[in-house]
């Protein structure tokens, strides 16, 4: 006998979906992990506020309750609604992009947010998304024999370079590469071969002696720390220095919630946003580390999942595309704070302070739910649908 859930699956084929079925489809599953890692960062945000909702787990966490809302919604829109739009979007993000160097805001030596009063937007947050989207749109019915001609391949790359020109000029380094990562994961979930990932990285090597002399000082001054710490612990080293000390203090269980020195005793530089982690870590130890650790996998797992039970290849990069960037989120993340990585400013996903980045991943986590809703439906190169 079919169950429920197989039978809707079965006639989704021959009819479209009412937006009933799709309340049923909501996957409630990866909106509790979403809503349990979130809840971490509220509690660790209320620790750095020395036990104090003001001034940020408050904001947090409305922003995390509109986000969940912005998600359901995006997630019941018709996933081919999203594809029709995807160039859109990007040109959108493009114009803010640009609209950053005209009149951005600067914030740390950095031009990166524009004020919109009640809320400080980060183009480039918003950017990973609708990359994302744009590739998957441009990919999505391409043969085999299409992403193997050069040619074919040179407008994505367009898309790809022209926004990381715009975001390496704020400086944000840490995004740049993050836009390349991401889109370089889509390329190769798109059947790009990988010789010519090769060539690419021998090409990108050999300019490294060319690149570093556009490097700012501070970003040539972070690589030089990374590779060696000790050379001035007070200075440009102070961050990983205070950050090692605090994660090794932490022990195997922690040293207690609310009880962490080198945060509560200010040590710990940037204790609500990049190095949010090594409070969380000093709190509640390797174990703690590890359970939120277990968590994003998790939240990983589940979207890898869905991408492969995507009947179309929009659907499947774009599951593909959102997931991957949360990981290079909390992997570069981690990695940053324990000294593994050059210093950038690449947040703990869904936990550092932070509207825009909040916001941009859940309208993500929405789009990978629409995927999953609409996990049946097939859609023809032009966004229409496939009988």
């Amino acid at each position: 006998m079919m169950r429920p859930t197989q039978r809707l699956s079965t006639q989704l084929n021959r009819t479209e979906m009412t937006w009933r079925d799709k309340i049923w489809q909501i996957n409630w599953s990866l909106i509790g992990v979403l809503t349990a890692i979130a809840s971490v960062g509220f509690l660790t945000l209320y620790s750095a506020a020395q036990g104090s909702l003001e001034p940020w787990a408050i904001k947090q966490m409305v922003r995390f309750g509109i986000g969940i809302g912005i998600m359901i919604a995006v997630a019941l829109i018709d996933i081919r609604f999203w594809m029709r739009h995807a160039y859109a979007l990007y040109l959108i993000s493009v114009v803010l992009l640009v609209a950053v160097e005209v009149k951005g805001t600067i914030g740390m030596g950095a031009q990166r947010w524009i004020d919109l009063g009640f809320i400080q937007l980060q183009p480039s947050e918003i950017m990973k998304i609708a990359l994302i989207l744009t590739l998957a749109r441009y990919f999505h019915g391409a043969t085999y024999q299409d992403v193997g001609r050069p040619l074919f391949l040179i407008p994505p790359l367009a898309m790809v370079l022209a926004p990381m020109a715009l975001v390496l000029k704020q400086p944000d380094l840490g995004t740049a590469m993050m836009l390349l990562m991401s889109a370089g994961a889509i390329f190769f979930m798109a059947g790009v071969r990988l010789w010519k990932f090769g060539v690419l990285l021998a090409g990108g090597l050999g300019a490294i002696p060319v690149a570093w002399q556009f490097l700012h000082e501070y970003q040539k001054k972070r690589v030089l720390i990374f590779l060696n710490p000790d050379d001035d612990p007070l200075g440009a080293g102070y961050h990983i220095t205070q950050s090692k000390i605090a994660l090794g203090s932490g022990g195997i269980f922690g040293k207690g919630y609310m009880m962490g020195t080198q945060s509560r005793l200010n040590f710990l530089p940037e204790k609500q946003t990049d190095f949010i982690f090594t409070m969380f870590g000093e709190e509640w130890g390797l174990m703690g580390g590890l359970f939120l650790l277990g968590l994003y996998v998790l939240l990983v797992t589940f979207g890898y999942a869905i991408a492969l039970r995507c009947r179309s290849q929009f659907g499947r990069l774009v599951a593909l595309g959102v997931t991957t960037t949360f990981f290079l989120y909390f992997f570069i993340n981690t990695a940053m704070v324990m000294g593994l990585v050059p210093v950038v400013g690449v947040p703990l996903p869904l936990i550092s302070y932070g509207g825009t980045a909040m916001l941009s991943l859940l309208f993500g986590w929405g789009l990978v739910m629409s995927a999953y809703i609409h996990r049946d439906v097939s859609i023809g190169r032009r966004g229409a649908h496939d009988d």
